[in-house]
């Protein structure tokens, strides 16, 4: 059972890693990135790592994705026609 959580968890890190790449929107590209994080701490979850689990949440997420967000939002991105 765990192994089959662990493949459907990895097969949605593997997209939303590509999708990280793939948007055009920067502000996507980082919540993809967000997504990427939280699924990352729900990988070691289930290998029991909860430690370092929820440090991915609290620092990455938390601290870094926010931060990157901020930044984005306060730039102006809008495509030129």
């Amino acid at each position: 059972m765990e192994q089959n959580i662990y493949l459907i968890l990895a097969s949605f890190l593997l997209l939303s890693t590509i999708q990280v790449f793939l948007c055009d929107n920067a502000v996507y590209s980082v919540l993809f990135l967000i997504l990427n994080f939280c699924l990352s701490a729900l990988i070691l979850l289930t290998f029991k790592v909860e430690f370092l689990g929820l440090l991915f949440i609290m620092v990455y997420v938390g601290a870094v994705a926010v931060l990157f967000l901020f930044v984005i939002m306060m730039i102006d991105t809008k495509k030129k026609k």
